[in-house]
């Protein structure tokens, strides 16, 4: 048995239920089921795939990427989603380190080619929308599949995902998500919205995300519901989908949960049909969860990141909201504990990093033993987070990850920024950190200190930046400083300077 086998098994069923609503049209299971067979053939018989094959998407949300999760599954192959936020340079780093035999890509992002034939010949692009040069369109060569779609040695516990996550290097890490890990994911998906087959889920985040992913959306096929994909966020198609689709559940990080609300459609959008909403990827604000509360619609938070897939700990639908703060309990299948720097777990009420230890738990960082080793012990893997569990097993978590910025959702390393920003030849040392936003939640700033004897101007730096970092990356202010505070043995002291702002020494956009 593998992943795909739950698509079959509902196609079976239930063959004309609806799967995925997309643009008006509509993909019923046996259909959804008939697509990644056909995926499957298509990318065994003409390219070659097989178990252990790595295949990168860039695209939008549609129904193929969906089908391409699932046909990966069949052939015991990974599928590598790609941000399509990132920059050229970025995605080449990623596709560098997982050398996928087939990129899937959308027309709108094929700047990324030229780089691509250059650098990694050996890697075929098929183009879901336009031929590409030296490549395949995506309808001729499913047309073109014959023979089996599956590959008689994968099963569940072959590895499906390498998900990219920016890590504290500056450079991104792929974490690895076995066909298990997204089974257990979505049976406590099932347990925490009473998900069945009569809900309908509206999937507006990022698919290359394991939240817009696997929060929802492939536990609702698992479990033979519908969802209705589009393309990517925004507040009016989202208000309109509310009342034409009438969805029970839909994910929302806190930044598109705040673009709703500012919404001038929102006091008089119907939105009775949601059962409850989900967020999580940073520290929820309480207004906004009022604000949807007030409305009738119950907002589930859950915790976990890309290396647990992402479900680990939750609020269930009909249980305790007293907690305000609280990111829930251990999810159904897993483990969450509260650690000391030794590996023991704390009495509850004592802040600790917080653990996590199941079958949802990545196997670890594609290519990176040393990365793997230092996250995973005997089982759990140690998130970096401080949090701490009260005496009935409640957990809040108190800090991010060490200097991690979440802006719109989206997860951005001040290392990774500030490794471009050092590559620049007239920076000698810089430091990011994130700044409160009405809008985003929070965005990068970075302090830097130039070399001796010149002078950067704030635009030409903001361009180095934008050169090699995806947009929201790129820090929103550049203060030019004389120093930056440091601990005794000379590291940079992050929350300095997010706390308490530069010393006397600063000047603003000049030297």
């Amino acid at each position: 048995m593998d992943l795909g086998t739950l698509i079959e098994r509902n196609a079976g069923f239930t063959p004309d239920k609806p799967a995925i609503q997309f643009e008006g049209e509509t993909l019923s299971y046996a259909a959804f089921n008939r697509k990644i067979g056909q995926i499957a053939r298509a990318l065994k018989s003409e390219l070659g795939v097989k178990r252990g094959d790595r295949v990168a998407i860039l695209s939008l949300n549609r129904p193929d990427y969906l089908a391409l999760l699932y046909a990966c599954a069949r052939l015991g192959a990974m599928l590598v989603p790609l941000n399509w936020r990132l920059a050229v340079a970025e995605q080449l780093f990623i596709l560098s380190d997982a050398r996928p035999k087939v990129l899937v890509i959308e027309q709108d992002f094929d700047a990324l080619l030229p780089a691509l034939a250059e650098q990694l010949p050996d890697t075929h692009p098929v183009g879901l929308d336009f031929a590409p040069l030296g490549g395949s369109r995506w309808d001729s060569l499913l047309e073109r599949g014959r023979g089996d779609d599956r590959d008689p040695h994968a099963d569940l516990s072959c590895p499906l995902l390498i998900v990219y996550t920016s890590g504290t290097t500056g450079r991104p890490k792929g974490a690895v998500l076995s066909q298990e890990a997204l089974l257990w994911n979505g049976v406590m998906g099932q347990h925490m919205y009473d998900l069945s087959s009569a809900d309908h889920v509206l999937t507006v985040l990022p698919l290359f995300h394991v939240g817009g992913l696997n929060i929802q959306t492939t536990p609702a096929l698992h479990h033979g519901a519908t969802v209705t994909i589009h393309t990517r966020f925004t507040p009016e198609a989202t208000l309109a989908a509310f009342e034409r689709d009438r969805p029970t559940l839909a994910v929302l990080v806190p930044a598109t949960m705040q673009a709703l609300i500012n919404h001038p459609r929102w006091p008089t959008t119907d939105i009775s049909s949601l059962k409850a909403i989900c967020t999580g990827s940073t520290m929820v604000p309480q207004h906004l969860i009022e604000r949807f509360v007030a409305r009738g619609v119950p907002v589930l938070e859950v915790y976990g990141s890309t290396e647990t897939c992402p479900i680990a700990v939750y609020t269930r639908l009909g249980g305790d909201f007293a907690r305000k703060g609280s990111s829930g309990l251990p999810g159904l299948c897993c483990e969450a504990a509260i650690i000391n720097d030794a590996g023991n777990e704390l009495q509850s009420d004592i802040p600790g990093e917080i653990a996590v230890r199941g079958p949802n738990v990545f196997c670890g960082y594609w290519g990176d033993q040393q990365a793997t080793r230092e996250a995973l012990h005997n089982g759990w893997y140690r998130t970096g987070d401080i949090g701490r569990r009260d005496a009935d097993g409640y957990l809040w978590v108190h800090d991010r990850k060490k200097n991690m910025i979440i802006s719109g959702g989206e997860n951005i390393y001040p290392a990774e920024v500030e490794r471009v920003l050092m590559e620049h030849p007239d920076v000698a040392e810089c430091a990011v950190v994130g700044r409160p936003d009405p809008r985003w939640d929070e965005v990068p700033v970075a302090y830097v200190i130039t070399r001796p004897g010149v002078r950067i101007e704030t635009d030409a730096l903001t361009a180095h930046a934008q050169s090699q970092l995806a947009r929201f990356k790129v820090p929103r202010e550049i203060v030019f400083t004389k120093e930056l505070p440091r601990t005794a043995l000379g590291k940079v002291q992050h929350f300095v300077l997010k706390e308490l702002g530069l010393r006397s020494g600063e000047q603003s956009d000049s030297n």
